[in-house]
């Protein structure tokens, strides 16, 4: 059996048991919860056939170090996702969009990123191993259960991953503050790689070296940029406008 984690909070521990009912070894709640949305957690899990434990609201702050749980702690086991680029691409039967984040090192960046990439449609989220928030407990419950839908790549060398979505003809298309093209004018190809660093920082050297084209959000007001998960929102779902037009 595969190692197990902990996830908690009800929108990814529902998602979880919809999604993936045989990876959840047990829920785990507050015993002081009696309220409908508990009630219909229990529910579920015993529909998926998972035991349900009650322990103390103590015990769960111990289980999760004091993170907002909403009174649920769910045990799991890893779930088989699409682990390499050729393995998503082989499997798409029109053009990819994707959002590659470089340097996103805050969990709810990262789950808010899989929750906009989930809404937008986009077919994964790829980063980098290192200098990377990871896909942990933080990250899936910001996800809101988009963790459970979106896949997340990691790679060991980005630089040389975006190389290779570009030999598979995917445009690798940055977003910079300081690009000369505009995202809402700027051309965008169908197949494409949008690229994205951290706030404050922007992407690296190298990864912006290897972009195809790299293209600004226009900004009206006082503010000088965005957060990365709303970034991330309005290149992705512009790549779905304009296929939409076409």
């Amino acid at each position: 059996m595969a190692a197990s984690g902990l996830i908690y909070g009800f929108h990814a521990v529902t998602s979880r048991l919809r999604a993936h009912p045989d990876s959840v070894l047990e829920v785990i709640v507050d015993e002081a919860r009696a309220d409908a949305r508990a009630a219909a957690l229990r529910r579920l899990s015993d529909e998926c056939g998972v035991r349900v434990r009650a322990v103390s609201g103590a015990r769960l702050d111990g289980m999760v170090r004091g993170a907002r749980h909403q009174g649920v702690v769910a045990r799991v086991t890893e779930v088989a996702q699409v682990r390499s680029i050729d393995e998503l691409l082989a499997a798409l039967h029109v053009p990819p969009l994707l959002l590659v984040l470089d340097g996103v090192t805050d969990p709810h960046n990262l789950g808010a990123c899989l929750r906009v990439a989930d809404a937008a449609g986009a077919h994964a989220v790829i980063a980098p191993k290192d200098r990377a928030a990871g896909l942990g407990a933080t990250a899936v419950k910001v996800a809101s259960g988009a963790a459970e839908t979106m896949p997340y790549i990691a790679v060991t060398n980005l630089a040389r991953t975006l190389e290779a979505l570009k030999a598979r003809d995917v445009w690798v298309i940055g977003a910079d503050e300081g690009a000369p093209e505009d995202l809402f004018t700027a051309p965008l190809p169908d197949a494409v790689a949008w690229v994205l660093g951290a706030e404050g920082h922007g992407m690296r050297r190298l990864t912006r070296e290897r972009c195809d084209r790299l293209v600004r959000i226009p900004m009206y007001g006082a503010v000088e940029s965005l957060n990365v998960a709303v970034a991330a929102g309005l290149c992705l779902f512009e790549s779905q406008r304009r296929r939409a037009v076409k």
